[in-house]
């Protein structure tokens, strides 16, 4: 089977696109878009040429960008050709060239997919493409974005992503479809660069070379000019048997999230906006590290991470770890992932039975004395209650609008928002208060005051004593 076969069998396994959809081919004028566009050609498809034009090699950019011109003539399609100031944007975004250049190439090929201008002519434009933001048109025809990625480049992908630890999902290479963008699909992973290379020179097909392919400053380049020629001085056939490996460890990752989800969908319980995890089943899972990553990466969690979780699963309650969205907060015999701005996330179950409770802005101690083996203080860190009055469990809670308890000393009920603005607090200190209560009733503003309903009188026979210490 020949290398047109091959790719017609390899759209249609891969079920990537029908022969009546609209095709974009994203093409540089290098030997593997080059080849691109004459198996579409050959194949009878419908497409267009989008090039773009990085403006980081000088004349050799503008050498590109003609070649791609005359390439469109050659086969009578529809050139779009788009220049970024690639460097600028890199610069004010705080980016990598390379990784600027993929936001933008991939960010315009959206835009196009889903733009009226696919209808005819050349386009041409010089200023940086704006937003994510597009609307899909249903009753358009289906538009797919074919890049010329080839075996090798997924090869060159499966080892960087090896070594920098990205696990069973990064051993699949490139895939023939992108995850995030599903317009996005390439069809020539089945070929390698020098079969590539010998349908063009059968072909007598003409391209252009990138001078830059040849500089090892960049890490793909590395790989491949440098460490995959090294390693096959020791194990000749190693690129041939990591491309035959890329389907194996494709199906490998299928298994390994259908694996994933059965233990998901046994260990999460949806509460509103936050998820529950039983710490006691959570513990007998196997493996746990594994099914705890997959569990808190959904939410900005890093797998260094997870061994921070696995503490908590053994902690106080009220410890926490957060990620930039969420946190992940020991309550009792649960572990409470919630956003970092949710009011639900703040409140926390204290038990009789808890001795130390670890929460945001620092850590309790409750103990509890017979009265004649304790000395009274009047420190406003420490609350010292009549145990009689109070029946666990207590919540832990910032204060809200609304809240109102009575103050030491008064038989009026007073708004906490009054009270803490008597007390001459900031904006800031207000936000950051947090208070006891039980059964709807405020027992104490924390390092402030308790509420006189439970205060130690002569009749009081046992105390419970909570000391706040703050971060």
């Amino acid at each position: 089977m020949g290398l047109f076969e091959k790719f017609i069998a390899f759209i249609k396994k891969e079920n990537l696109f029908q022969p009546k959809d609209k095709l974009l081919l994203a093409v540089s004028g290098g030997v593997d878009s080059v080849v691109l566009c004459h198996l579409c050609k050959q194949a009878g498809y419908d497409f267009a040429i989008a090039h773009c034009n990085f403006q980081l090699r000088g004349e050799e950019s503008e050498r590109d960008e003609q070649f791609v011109g005359s390439l469109g003539e050659k086969y009578g399609v529809q050139v779009f050709i788009k220049r970024f100031d690639t460097a600028t944007y890199a610069n004010e975004n705080k980016q990598s060239l390379q990784v600027s250049a993929r936001n933008l190439r991939y960010r315009w090929f959206l835009e196009l997919t889903v733009s009226e201008e696919l209808d005819g002519g050349v386009t041409q434009t010089k200023d940086p493409t704006p937003g994510w933001h597009f609307t899909m048109n249903e009753n358009k025809p289906r538009i797919f974005t074919l890049t010329a990625h080839h075996a090798n480049d997924s090869v060159e992908t499966l080892l960087m992503n090896f070594f920098k630890g990205t696990g069973i999902r990064g051993l699949q290479g490139i895939l023939p479809r992108h995850e995030l963008l599903p317009f996005l699909v390439r069809p020539l992973l089945f070929a390698t660069k020098e079969q590539l290379l010998s349908y063009a020179i059968q072909h007598n097909l003409s391209f252009v070379e990138d001078s830059s392919n040849a500089s090892n400053k960049y890490t793909r380049n590395y790989f491949r000019n440098q460490l995959i020629p090294d390693i096959k001085k020791v194990y000749p056939q190693a690129e041939d048997n990591l491309i035959d490996n890329l389907q194996r460890f494709r199906e490998m990752e299928i298994l390994y999230q259908q694996s994933i989800q059965h233990h998901k969908s046994k260990l999460l319980e949806k509460r509103g906006s936050e998820i529950h995890i039983p710490v006691l089943k959570l513990l007998k899972s196997i493996p746990l590290v594994s099914i705890l990553y997959e569990i808190i990466r959904d939410f900005g969690f890093t797998s260094h991470q997870t061994d921070e979780v696995i503490d908590l699963l053994t902690s106080e309650t009220g410890k926490y770890i957060e990620s930039g969205s969420h946190q992940i907060i020991k309550n009792r015999k649960w572990l409470i992932i919630a956003p970092i701005q949710s009011e639900e996330a703040q409140h926390i179950l204290i038990e009789e039975k808890d001795k130390k409770i670890v929460f945001k802005a620092g850590q309790l101690q409750i103990e509890k004395y017979d009265v004649e083996k304790i000395q009274l203080v009047t420190d406003s860190s420490i609350a010292m209650l009549d145990a009689a009055d109070i029946s666990f469990p207590l919540l832990l809670r910032k204060w809200k609008q609304g809240d109102y308890f009575y103050p030491l000393g008064m038989k009026k009920k007073k708004k906490i928002n009054r009270f803490l603005t008597d007390q001459k607090l900031s904006l800031t200190q207000k936000e950051n208060t947090w208070v006891l209560e039980m059964n709807k009733k405020i027992t104490w503003i924390m390092g402030m005051r308790i509420d006189d309903r439970f205060k130690v009188t002569p009749s009081t026979k046992k105390i419970v004593k909570i000391s706040y210490l703050p971060k």
